[in-house]
């Protein structure tokens, strides 16, 4: 019966994602024929180089199709190459498509400026104007994206004094790391490079708070396995995040476990004793509640059955579980997934979905604090929104931040990706 059942799961999946991977490939199409269209059409260059650059558009676009498939097909090592050339395209048609927008907002006021006046609308000259000034700025742009996007994780340190927490665990540490996303290009040199560091940190807890990959068990686990190596004085604590649910969660929570990790799957667990001791709680990610077999989040659950004069930590992918946490009698929540935005200005965008982007929140009485993400997803860029490894210390007294965060501290380690 158990192969009917996973049939009938991996159908549905299939039924989910098609909708969605339709509409992806409508996106990249039509970003794809809007800068062709832009750059190289609209500036009626002469005959061989307009078709070198409409191919090459091409080409470049067509490899974000080629990745998903070949990595499905091919060992990760062999395409390694084709994941660097898709994922880097996919920053700068990012920049040329943002760019090309503005600009035809800028035109198209002008055109209305012009119509007032009666004059004519924009020459050829500007057009070759706008499509130069937009690949100079969206070089530039992309090449410090990903300047910063390589560069190793910075120690952002967050001092946060909490009413409940003991005195007794005054000064506890909770290093957190997040939004990891081993897969087609960081893989294993990372997560050692990543490993070393955490434990140079010599953490009271670790917290991975979801996203630790990007793909299935049976491709990454040589990749992840520096991390059985993370270590802690209470130990080292996963929840899943949206992508892992999307690389099948279940497995990547055992595989989890088998790396040494408590894995918090809608639990909790007292951490300490006596007048030393607090909850730490933990929630899957809400979207695997969309997926077939994949669970879902269950809040309630994790925190049922906890006394009620013990503080609680909740871990959660997501910072949009604080909605509803903060009025459970949580005292401090700690989560990622929006990578603060990763490449500016896409912060703003992801403001619309969730009101918290990245650091520190204050409700009712409750606190969160949200990663930048120690990794990166899609292009290897980073702009106005460096990842990070956080280290948290807490406090106890009147709930608040001791003082303003610092900006982040850049160490002298070096990843290798």
């Amino acid at each position: 019966m158990a192969a009917p059942a996973t049939a009938s799961s991996n159908a549905r999946r299939v039924l989910m994602i098609a909708p969605i991977a339709l509409v992806f490939a409508a996106v990249l199409v039509g970003g794809h024929w809007y800068i062709a269209r832009r750059l190289v059409v609209e500036s009626e260059l002469a005959a061989e180089p307009r078709i070198a650059l409409l191919w090459l558009i091409g080409l470049l676009g067509a490899t974000l199709f080629a990745h998903p498939i070949a990595e499905r097909l091919v060992a990760r090592s062999k395409v390694q190459w084709l994941a660097w050339i898709a994922s880097i395209w996919m920053g700068f048609a990012f920049f040329f498509l943002l760019l090309l927008f503005a600009s035809d907002l800028a035109l198209w006021f002008g055109s209305l400026l012009h119509g007032a006046l009666g004059e004519g609308g924009h020459s050829l000259t500007t057009s070759r104007v706008r499509a130069g000034l937009v690949i100079a700025i969206g070089l530039v742009a992309g090449l410090l994206g990903l300047r910063n996007g390589l560069s190793p994780p910075q120690l952002r340190r967050v001092e946060l004094s909490l009413r409940r927490w003991p005195a007794a665990l005054d000064g506890f540490r909770i290093v957190q790391i997040s939004d990891i996303h081993i897969g087609s290009i960081l893989g294993r040199e990372f997560a050692r490079s990543l490993t070393d560091r955490v434990n140079a940190l010599d953490a009271d807890l670790v917290a991975v708070t979801g996203d630790l990959v990007d793909g299935k068990v049976e491709t990454l686990r040589e990749e992840v396995a520096p991390f059985s190596d993370l270590r802690a004085r209470h130990g080292v604590f996963f929840v899943t995040g949206n992508h892992d649910h999307y690389s099948g969660g279940n497995a990547w929570a055992a595989c989890a476990a088998e790396l040494g990790m408590c894995v918090l799957r809608n639990e909790h667990v007292v951490i300490g004793e006596g007048e030393a001791a607090f909850v730490l709680a933990g929630v899957d990610d809400h979207r695997a509640g969309l997926l077939p077999g994949e669970g879902g989040e269950d809040l309630a659950a994790a925190l049922a059955g906890i006394a009620p004069d013990l503080p609680v930590v909740l871990l959660a992918h997501d910072p949009s579980t604080f909605k509803s946490a903060c009025s459970e009698s949580i005292d401090l929540q700690l989560s990622g997934h929006t990578h603060g935005g990763q490449i500016w200005p896409f912060r703003y965008f992801v403001r619309m979905a969730i009101p918290f982007v990245e650091g520190l929140y204050s409700r009712n009485d409750a606190w969160l604090y949200v990663s930048r993400g120690t990794g990166f997803w899609g292009p290897p860029m980073r702009l106005a929104a460096p990842a990070e490894i956080t280290e948290i210390v807490l406090r106890a007294g009147e709930s608040k931040p001791v003082a303003p965060g610092p900006p982040p501290v850049q160490t002298h380690f070096q990843f290798d990706t």
